[in-house]
């Protein structure tokens, strides 16, 4: 069994030991030291009450997690708005909705049923730092606990927030739900038997557009892993072309990423996504308080910044994960935003990633188009990007694999704000190396503007990693 906690939350298989898994003790301990630094976050006046809103996607667990969560949440004198089945961005900007103190959001993302976490929120629905993710760590380790008497103890009410996100989405100048309408597009939606099933048909409808739902009933029985890759996606592909659909939609069980298959079944490729969205924003230009400028993390195609620059736009490069990418975002004011994994990230509505307001402006940029799936595809810079890693006995050896990397390519572009990304900015192509936070692995991911050169650029890194092995 399997725990893992980070900065970013804690996260793990359920059942097992305590400490080695994601287990009652764990969850009611972590609960805790969120909400005791909270309250060191934002204090308040003796008498005035804390809020948490708590969300959940579909996965087996989520029920017994959601009841420890708030019971918990509860005992520490904290009032609780359950949010029921939601996805992330719906719980992200039920915070601020509520005008909440936090949130907590019961997902294992892309994992398998297994799995499950908490990802801890922000009053502003943002995910915390690094610093306030330590100091919650920390906290949890030391066991140090008091609760709340009983006139003090929390309250607890119950909330659907999926059609106020819905609104919000619906309502942004960028989404022409005019436009989306009389396109009288076709697709076919994948949902993976998550909260996806819920949430997306609903704001399909509310667009116009007929839905073919494949796996949308939320039994948390992932139909496939549920990792919206195009490996996992054969069904969908299937499902896109036997319907003769304009495209098809993946998400993943909490939301927050999106894929698309063309409507010839093949795909359109989850680095493309955020890519296809930020063509259109930037196309129609910024409006105050944001500029022609875009941000993605190190490992995410080059491609963005290609069609930013473009536009006359300039392009950011932040650390993977994604509260460094919004953290830069905010830095330069972008426009859009997000991971090359599916991620699209607003700021007009709010700063998650985001499927619902991915696929509104999609299909708004389709529709303008009025060209197939795959043919704007073809308009977009093409690149490929390898995925490797190396796996080591010693993780001490990591750091002496990157500073090699930096001397042997010294005379290109180098960034060391993640590990070591070395761009070639003649042929276009750039290698990244970063570290595992679990693991003694270092991961390296290779972009080319083709498969071969992508796959020849990460086995010369591997290269001189393995001389320096032995």
């Amino acid at each position: 069994m399997t725990l893992i906690k980070s900065i970013s939350g804690i996260r793990g298989t359920i059942g097992g030991n305590p400490g080695e898994a994601l287990t009652p003790l764990d969850i009611v301990k972590f609960t805790y030291a969120y909400c005791e630094k909270m309250k060191e976050r934002r204090p308040k006046a003796e008498g005035e009450r804390y809020k948490v809103v708590v969300g959940k996607d579909a996965r087996l667990s989520g029920d017994m997690v959601e009841q420890l969560v708030c019971g918990t949440l509860v005992a520490c004198g904290v009032d609780v708005v359950k949010a029921g089945f939601a996805s992330t961005p719906t719980t992200e900007m039920a915070v601020v909705f509520e005008e909440a103190d936090g949130g907590i959001i019961l997902t294992a993302s892309h994992n398998p049923k297994q799995w499950n976490a908490l990802k801890l929120l922000n009053e502003k629905g943002e995910f915390l730092n690094a610093e306030e993710g330590a100091a919650i760590l920390e906290c949890a380790e030391q066991e140090n606990f008091t609760f709340a008497d009983v006139d003090s103890l929390g309250d607890m009410e119950e909330r659907d927030f999926t059609d106020e996100h819905l609104d919000a989405v619906l309502a942004l100048p960028a989404v022409d739900v005019e436009a989306v309408r009389n396109a009288h597009f076709k697709v076919a939606l994948d949902a993976v038997n998550s909260v996806g099933g819920i949430i997306m048909p609903r704001l399909l409808e509310r667009l116009g557009v007929e839905c073919v739902c494949v796996n949308c009933e939320p039994t948390g029985q992932f139909a496939h892993n549920p990792e919206p890759l195009p490996a996992n996606l054969v069904e969908l592909s299937e499902a896109v072309v036997a319907n003769n659909a304009d495209l098809g939609i993946s998400v993943d069980p909490d939301v927050d990423r999106l894929a698309l298959i063309c409507e010839d079944g093949k795909p359109f490729g989850e680095e493309y996504t955020l890519v296809s969205v930020a063509d259109y924003l930037l196309s129609r230009g910024a409006e105050a308080p944001y500029a022609m400028t875009t941000s993605s993390n190190l490992s995410s195609s080059r491609a963005l910044r290609d069609v930013t620059e473009q536009y006359g736009g300039v392009y950011h490069a932040a650390a993977v994960g994604e509260v460094n990418v919004t953290t830069k975002m905010k830095e330069c004011c972008a426009l859009i935003g997000g991971e090359g994994n599916g991620g699209v990230i607003y700021p007009a509505l709010h700063y998650g990633r985001d499927a619902m307001v991915g696929v509104a402006l999609f299909l708004t940029n389709l529709a303008y188009k009025k060209m197939k799936v795959s043919e704007l595809l073809a308009t977009y810079p093409q690149y490929v990007i390898a995925k490797n890693k190396i796996e080591l006995s010693d993780s001490a050896l990591i750091d002496r694999i990157l500073e090699e990397i930096k001397t042997v390519y010294a005379s290109e572009d180098i960034n060391t704000i993640d590990g070591v990304k070395i761009s070639f900015e003649s042929r276009k192509e750039w290698v990244h190396l970063r570290r595992s936070n679990t693991e003694p692995i270092i991961r390296i991911y290779a972009e080319a503007s083709t498969k071969e050169a992508a796959d020849a650029l990460a086995q010369q890194i591997i290269g001189i990693a393995k001389d320096i092995i032995g």
